[in-house]
């Protein structure tokens, strides 16, 4: 079955005309669609939703005289209506359907003789061709080629290696001032003690993956349930997470440390109406998360400011547990990606189909990095109106680059850790979207990110000869002065 994804161009019939595209799905078998809109023929729109189509009694005599009809989808076959559309002497035959636009599939052998385009349409389109341009509309459709590149990765790049970056930098702030700090071995101890919580050994790294795959399975099978759950922790999570990162910046600033007494406890008060605003931050995203035509900024911040916090706060204690951290999760990536659909009943990927919404479900995860695409294609219009990366490939490699910049403060090593790791991560994203846009699929991006980031702090380490401190970790046992 070939389904292929096309525009309907709708135009309207005011001065000047007003004109707005829609996704249509179409088989490439049936029918070939002209790529570009030149020398395009525009057909007069027939609105016949009232009607399935499938008797000619329905319709009076004359209705479709070469005009484009929409009729509902109907128990019938595609072909069966568009057989009699075109003997009804219609040129375009759309088919409105309210449920999830998929394959359209029938057997042309016994409808050789129609010849007409076919093309299934969501009904919710055409109710708003109706009040965008009104009652009489002309349409006609084509089908471009997809973009080899498109640049709302550029901003996804910046976006990622941004965040990465500042998040192992604000690690190695918070470690030296942790070192400054320590004034004798009680303090030494009790900062030791407080810091596990945060710290992820092997024991807990291999833990934290089997909790990533429980979780994910769950997510496949009970989505619909699942899903508010995690968009009621992320906002809980995000405006923790920007809160921090705002009360780390304003804290940097000497004006404006007015106090207030409350239950016994001070807290500055521009650090109150920092909370606030990051709760209200996280309320209207829940509030409007599925407006696309801003919400995407408002989760995009939120979504940097928990994989700062995020990175910031957990620390890997050694190049040992970030290995078996991000072997472990790219193997997970990959498993789920790749060989799921040999698995799963619909041949799909978990990975794929949880990220996607399972069965068509409006609700999507907010654990993503969102930016509309910048490049006109049906996939726009269709499924995939932006560009995506999930919170994983910013906070997996954002650990390690965290660790080699706290290392580089440990050991004083002129922050040469730190710099190229977060260059290799960035070469990693850049071969992630060459990959993506020769395959013209989504690619698992840790799949390039890990072995990228881990061999090039390998061979920093090795050429510096300091493998076996880097392996280990430093233990603050060394002596270091400011």
């Amino acid at each position: 079955v070939a389904a292929d994804e096309g525009i309907l161009h709708a135009s309207g019939s005011g001065e000047p005309p007003v004109t707005k595209d829609y996704c249509i799905i179409y088989n490439s078998n049936w029918v070939s669609l002209p790529k570009t809109l030149d020398n395009a023929t525009f057909r007069t729109l027939e609105n016949l939703t009232s009607t399935v189509l499938c008797s000619s009694s329905e319709v009076p005599s004359g209705v479709m005289k070469d005009k484009a009809v929409v009729v509902m989808r109907g128990n019938c076959t595609f072909l069966e209506k568009a057989r009699i559309a075109q003997s009804l002497g219609a040129k375009m035959l759309l088919v409105a359907s309210k449920s999830r636009l998929s394959a359209i599939s029938d057997n042309k052998t016994d409808f050789e003789d129609v010849t007409l385009p076919v093309a299934l349409i969501r009904y919710n389109d055409i109710v708003d061709m109706q009040l965008v341009l009104g009652n009489e509309v002309n349409v006609t459709l084509y089908s471009p080629p997809l973009p080899e590149f498109d640049y709302s990765m550029v901003v996804i790049f910046l976006i990622a290696v941004f965040t990465v970056a500042l998040g192992g930098y604000w690690s190695g702030v918070a470690e030296l001032e942790n070192l400054k700090a320590v004034a004798s071995p009680g303090e030494r101890e009790t900062r030791r003690k407080k810091e596990e919580n945060v710290t992820f050994t092997p024991v807990t790294v291999i833990w934290f993956v089997v909790i990533c795959c429980v979780m994910l399975i769950l997510l496949y099978f009970f989505y619909k349930w699942l899903v508010y759950v995690i968009i009621s922790v992320f906002c809980l999570a995000s405006a923790m997470s920007l809160y921090n990162c705002l009360a780390a910046l304003i804290g940097e600033i000497p004006v404006g440390q007015c106090r207030v007494t409350c239950c016994n406890k001070t807290i500055e008060v521009r650090l109150i109406f920092v909370a606030v605003f990051c709760i209200a931050a996280a309320v209207v995203w829940a509030v409007f998360r599925n407006e696309d035509r801003w919400a995407w900024i408002l989760q995009d911040i939120l979504g940097v400011a928990f994989c700062l916090n995020f990175i910031k706060t957990l620390k890997m204690p050694n190049f040992k547990s970030c290995v078996i951290l991000l072997g472990l999760l790219l193997l997970y990536d990959v498993f789920f990606v790749f060989i799921t659909p040999f698995i799963t009943k619909n041949g799909a990927s978990i990975m794929v189909e949880v990220a996607a919404g399972p069965f068509g479900n409006s609700e999507k995860l907010p654990v993503v990095i969102r930016v509309p695409r910048l490049e006109h294609s049906a996939s726009t219009l269709c499924d995939l109106p932006f560009s995506l990366l999930g919170f994983g490939d910013i906070i997996v490699p954002g650990l390690l680059v965290a660790y080699c910049r706290r290392f580089d403060v440990q050991t004083r090593s002129s922050s040469i850790y730190y710099i190229s790791c977060t260059i290799a991560y960035a070469v990693g994203m850049v071969l992630t979207f060459v990959v993506l846009a020769l395959m013209k699929m989504g690619q698992p991006a840790l799949l390039y990110l890990v072995p990228c980031t881990l061999i090039t702090s390998s061979l920093v380490a090795w050429r510096r000869k300091e493998m076996k401190k880097f392996w280990k970790g430093s233990n603050y046992q060394v002596g270091w002065m400011p």
